[in-house]
């Protein structure tokens, strides 16, 4: 049987890495099968369009996951594949928390022929076989003996094929710069973000989070050998396609057990494993100056960090007062000095916002070291304690949210302020921070840095525009480019002149960055 797992895009923006269920379900699918992958954020369909190639292409079945943000597109893809006739099975934490609604039980439309509850490790070959005898069942979840849901373990962790994997899709360098990139200093032929996870799970319960309900508050780790040696596998393919490689780990918090994170990183370092590595990490876990020596010297480049908010009377409110507003700045300052910069994540419309939050957020920015700083509305999730709450209280406006997804829209009435003022912080925050003025003066805050960092701030700032401001088009982007132009140009001046010079400084490769004189026992 032909199968396709299918990701859908949102619509507006286009993730810069593919999802990992593909892959882990990919290598979970039982021998004798031939598993397609599609992601809609590199090839975009439409619903016309997919159940074309669900025909063209002989497909027996379909397996789509989604998170709420994707869901209604989800669901129009579904009805189209569904209608040509050939099932689908979706899955992911919108559905396990909504499986009435996927299967049509609600009163709605039935979207999905099976949905798969929770993680699919275990039930994916069930669902398979099943389908192959035409006796695919309207529900498939982990179990243990008494009924209760079951956490797959990692360990043994499936083995994806990162070497033999066709990921053309996902090269993010654009196909006539291959032949000039491929020779530049180490090869630039390809440059992938490939999503990898050390663990699963995390033990904080944030009110508008849905990772412990998913995922549990039990932490569940792979072996360090087992991410190790595919790091290596990653790198390897890297270097034979004369091209880049760097991985997203996808833990919902990297380092929640420091010990054990500090373990892995080591085993990297000695492996000469190194790749440069992005993660979720909270701020409360960066005081510890040994593991971010270790970060550095093992790759990392960026740290998504959810700050949430300033104020700490928001924090509380939505049970992370984990977060100390008062030490972000030393924290960015840590990563700082090891050239590991942080997008830092910040949410408007909670129950102690004003008008002017947004403004106040940015003079706290603006004192730190530049990185990407990335602004969203507080948004109830199905079955999240937030969405409990507010819809107690009355002031939902929109219960169900999802199913004519707008983007940056609120669904419910925050306390002190108008759902407009709501939209016109969350305007002001992305407008101000991603100002051609504002892009400058990030580049020129590393001014003492080398000029491959300026580069890297800049690129990286002009991508994260695009989650707010569309640029979908070659316009679009020509526009971005006419408006940053003295800043483009003051690097190529800075590149250039670096180039020209004797090439007695060129960065290393990360494996060759000596490991730091840290001590094995553990400090936590």
């Amino acid at each position: 049987m032909r199968i396709l797992l299918y990701n859908p895009d949102n619509g507006v923006t286009r993730n810069f890495m593919p999802h990992l269920w593909m892959f882990l379900l990919q290598a979970l699918t039982p021998a004798g099968h031939e598993v397609l992958l599609v992601d809609g954020n590199a090839q975009p369909m439409d619903e016309a369009q997919i159940a074309q190639f669900v025909r063209d292409e002989n497909i027996g079945l379909v397996g789509i996951g989604a998170m709420t943000r994707m869901v209604a597109r989800a669901y129009r893809m579904a009805d189209a594949i569904r209608a040509t006739g050939v099932p689908v099975v979706m899955g992911g934490p919108h559905v396990t928390e909504e499986v009435d609604e996927a299967l049509g039980r609600d009163g709605g439309p039935r979207h999905a022929d099976a949905v798969a509850v929770g993680e699919a490790d275990e039930t994916w070959p069930q669902i398979v076989n099943d389908a192959v005898r035409g006796e695919l069942k309207e529900i498939y979840a982990p179990l243990d003996a008494m009924g209760k849901e079951r956490k797959p373990s990692l360990n043994p962790y499936p083995e994806i094929p990162w070497d033999k994997l066709d990921l053309r899709q996902f090269n993010l360098v654009p196909k006539v710069m291959h032949p000039m990139l491929k020779n530049f200093r180490e090869g630039w032929g390809t440059f992938r973000i490939v999503p990898v996870e050390s663990g699963r799970g995390c033990p904080y319960s944030c009110d508008f989070c849905t990772v412990t309900g998913f995922f549990g508050d039990s932490i569940r780790f792979r072996t360090n050998e087992s991410v190790v040696n595919e790091l290596l596998l990653l790198k390897a393919r890297a270097r034979k396609e004369q091209g880049q490689i760097a991985v997203f780990f996808i833990d919902d918090n990297f380092a929640i057990n420091v010990k054990r994170t500090k373990s892995l990183l080591r085993d990297i370092i000695r492996a000469k494993a190194q790749v440069f590595w992005v993660a979720q990490i909270s701020a409360n876990l960066l005081r510890d100056e040994e593991l971010v020596d270790l970060m550095a010297a093992s790759g990392a480049k960026w740290i998504f960090i959810g700050m949430e908010s300033v104020d700490p009377v928001n924090l509380k409110g939505v049970n992370k007062g984990f977060n100390k507003p008062g030490e972000y700045n030393e924290v960015l300052e840590r990563l700082a000095k090891r050239n590991i910069y942080a997008i830092t994540s910040f949410i408007f419309g909670m129950d102690n916002d004003t008008p002017g939050v947004a403004e106040r957020t940015l003079q706290q920015i603006r004192t730190w070291p530049p990185g990407l700083p990335i602004f969203g509305l507080l948004t109830p999730l199905p079955a999240t304690p937030l969405y409990q709450r507010l819809e107690a209280s009355g002031r939902l406006t929109r219960p169900r949210h999802w199913k004519d997804f707008v983007p940056f829209t609120m669904a419910h009435t925050p306390l002190k302020m108008t759902i407009a003022e709501a939209h016109d912080e969350l305007n002001y925050g992305w407008a101000h921070s991603y100002s051609p003025e504002a892009l400058a003066q990030a580049v020129a805050a590393l001014d003492d840095e080398h000029v491959g960092d300026r580069v890297n701030i800049f690129l990286a700032r002009l991508c994260f525009r695009g989650i707010y401001f569309p640029m979908l088009t070659k316009w679009s982007w020509l526009r971005v480019i006419i408006g940053n132009r003295r800043t483009i140009l003051r690097l190529f001046h800075k590149g250039v002149s670096r180039w020209v010079r004797p090439r007695n400084s060129v960065r290393p490769d990360p494996a060759d960055v000596a490991m730091p004189n840290v001590s094995d026992q553990v400090n936590v």
